[in-house]
């Protein structure tokens, strides 16, 4: 495991676009899991800033995204799908055939899992997954549980989640109450996990997964078993770990 402090969140997102792009020219082809929320929109911008000035090629990236909400279109401004576009795609010559999000709109939860798995399984894994981290450890919609769900799976959101997410909504009953995301076998089997954090309300949800007991109560806490984890992060999040001695 890897960790490098970022000044500050535009530093954080700077150097986590390094690592990235240093994937997208050593292999041209590679396959990246990708993540939404606010945490990774800056390295976003720098990875699209480096691309118009003609350092990168998307050309042949193939992308798989985390989760996205059951019951949201892609063209529904809260779907991931339509984050993904704003944020990246739209901006960059990556070949949105080769872009994947679970799909929302299926019924069927067991179908919409079991295309998704096989999605991942045809493009042969994931080459880097970029994670962000929930206050609670989770990593995608994989919540602090019994256990550690192992594939593409559908959720019920928690009641914090609905209420954190009501403010992108006009009312709490057009708040997603599920979603279907990686569960935590998908994102042990990519080669290299790359997790971004920023601010103190992670540091404890950092701590505990970085150097807590492995179980399913802290989700990030499995991460401690992959063989090649880089994390990124600001002082804020790394402030237990620095108080306790351990960097």
């Amino acid at each position: 495991m890897i960790i490098y402090t970022g000044k500050d969140y535009y530093d954080v997102s700077r150097k986590a676009a390094n690592i990235m792009s240093a994937q997208i020219i050593m292999k041209p082809n590679a396959v990246l899991g990708l993540a939404t929320g606010s945490t990774p929109v800056g390295m976003y911008k720098q990875l699209i800033e480096w691309y118009k000035k003609g350092d990168l090629d998307f050309s042949q990236i193939t992308s798989v995204n985390l989760d996205e909400y059951k019951g949201l279109s892609g063209d529904n401004d809260q779907s991931y799908r339509y984050f993904m576009n704003t944020n990246l795609f739209d901006h960059v010559n990556i070949d949105k055939a080769r872009t994947y999000v679970p799909n929302g709109l299926e019924e069927d939860s067991e179908k919409a899992c079991a295309d998704y798995n096989e999605i991942i399984r045809s493009v042969g894994g994931i080459d880097m997954q970029l994670l962000g981290i929930g206050g609670n450890g989770h990593i995608g919609f994989n919540e602090p549980g019994a256990a550690f769900e192992k594939e593409t799976h559908c959720v019920d959101l928690t009641e914090s989640t609905i209420k954190a997410n009501a403010r992108f909504f006009e009312t709490m009953d057009d708040v997603p109450k599920q979603a279907y995301t990686m569960g935590i076998k998908n994102i042990m089997t990519a080669k290299k996990i790359l997790l971004v954090a920023t601010g103190e309300t992670k540091a404890d949800a950092l701590y505990k997964s970085l150097y807590g007991p492995i179980t399913p109560n802290v989700p990030a806490s499995i991460l401690q078993l992959h063989p090649d984890v880089t994390i990124v992060a600001d002082e804020g999040a790394l402030k237990l770990i620095r108080e306790k001695g351990l960097l």
